[in-house]
């Protein structure tokens, strides 16, 4: 086992995989990054969708197969995707056992397309949860505004959910507020309050979209910035008496998920973004490159403060420096938004071609 990637469980942060083919399921990859690499989840988008099936016929049996079941579209893919996850997370079920459900889990998204659609985004959401039938199986809402209320109804209704595209801290804490609503409903209801949730907070975009901006001194500090000021956020909301009520009755943390914590800029440390974002009660989910990069030969720096530590200082001297947080977090996560789209549409027309072929 790398004695690096075990280095982060240790100081109390998960290593997930942010990405999933049925090349890595089939020849024995997944499988040997969690006995060797420690990684103990895994996320995937319509991005590492359309990559996986455009890039590889790994999936073209079992397209052909489902095109004469008379599938097609978006109803084959969940088909193709459901399968990939419910493979892995059984190879994480014994870490999800392990650990009292607090780990061991996959994401599946609703489609980006329902983005800003509150309702089909619930509906959604729960067919996909009881399709897979995995406890361990989060569904990726985005923390648009219209995608609040339907993590709320999500959570109340006892889907886990992995709340995606969330760029500032008040993203974060609006996410945080429908997961704590949604847990105070199903305790006012004598239900079981142990349902999962982890809020995603997206890093390394930060960086591309203002380094060229500001100062050399400021270049590529503001996304680890963003990190620290949230992570301060996410630990005064567990300390909160609010949250203690309902650790009371059993709840689980919502957890703090570091994502997009792939190296963008070639000039830069591959493993910056796992480096400098090491904090306990999180989770860091890296692409597979950042991955064995860092196996290779990653480093740990100081861990994140649950103070914030210098953060407060460098969003002060980047607003400074001229950029609105507030109006590029809010940019961000509709250009994330609108990202996920296009691929989703490229995806299906990949699976459509190869629909055609088959």
């Amino acid at each position: 086992m790398s004695a690096i990637t075990s280095s982060l469980h240790h100081l109390g942060q998960s290593l997930w995989l942010d990405n999933i083919t049925r090349t890595m399921l089939d020849d024995g990859t997944l499988a040997r990054y969690i006995r060797d690499l420690s990684v103990t989840g895994l996320t995937s988008n319509p991005t590492i969708y359309n990559l996986a099936v455009k890039n590889s016929t790994a999936y073209d049996a079992a397209i052909a197969a489902k095109v004469k079941q008379g599938l097609a579209g978006e109803h084959l893919f969940f088909e193709l995707a459901i399968e990939d996850l419910v493979r892995a997370a059984d190879l994480f079920r014994p870490v999800y056992d392990r650990s009292g459900g607090l780990d061991g889990w996959v994401s599946l998204e609703v489609s980006p397309r329902l983005a800003y659609d509150t309702a089909s985004t619930l509906a959604a959401a729960r067919d996909l949860h009881a399709r897979a039938a995995r406890p361990n199986l989060f569904i990726k809402i985005p923390g648009t505004k219209e995608g609040l209320p339907a993590i709320e109804e999500a959570i109340a209704a006892g889907v886990p959910v992995n709340v995606t595209l969330l760029f500032t801290h008040d993203h974060y804490l609006a996410a945080a507020e429908a997961y704590l609503r949604g847990i105070e409903r199903r305790i006012d209801a004598g239900l079981d309050p142990r349902v999962c949730s982890v809020a995603s907070l997206f890093i390394s975009r930060w960086d591309g979209a203002t380094a060229k901006r500001l100062p050399a001194g400021l270049a590529n500090t503001l996304g680890v910035a963003i990190g620290g000021q949230t992570y301060a956020t996410y630990r005064a909301l567990l300390a909160a008496d609010r949250w203690q009520r309902l650790a009371n009755f059993g709840a689980l943390p919502q957890r703090l998920l570091m994502a997009s914590t792939g190296t963008k800029d070639p000039t830069l440390c591959d493993c910056l973004y796992v480096r400098d974002l090491a904090a306990p009660h999180t989770i860091n989910t890296m692409p597979e490159a950042t991955l064995l990069a860092f196996a290779d030969h990653g480093t740990l720096g100081g861990v994140l403060s649950s103070g914030g530590g210098t953060s407060g200082r460098t969003l002060f001297d980047v607003s400074r420096a001229g950029v609105d947080l507030t109006a590029l977090g809010h940019d961000l996560q509709t250009q994330g938004a609108a990202s996920f789209v296009k691929s989703w549409d490229e995806l299906l027309q990949v699976i459509d071609a190869k629909v055609q072929a088959a």
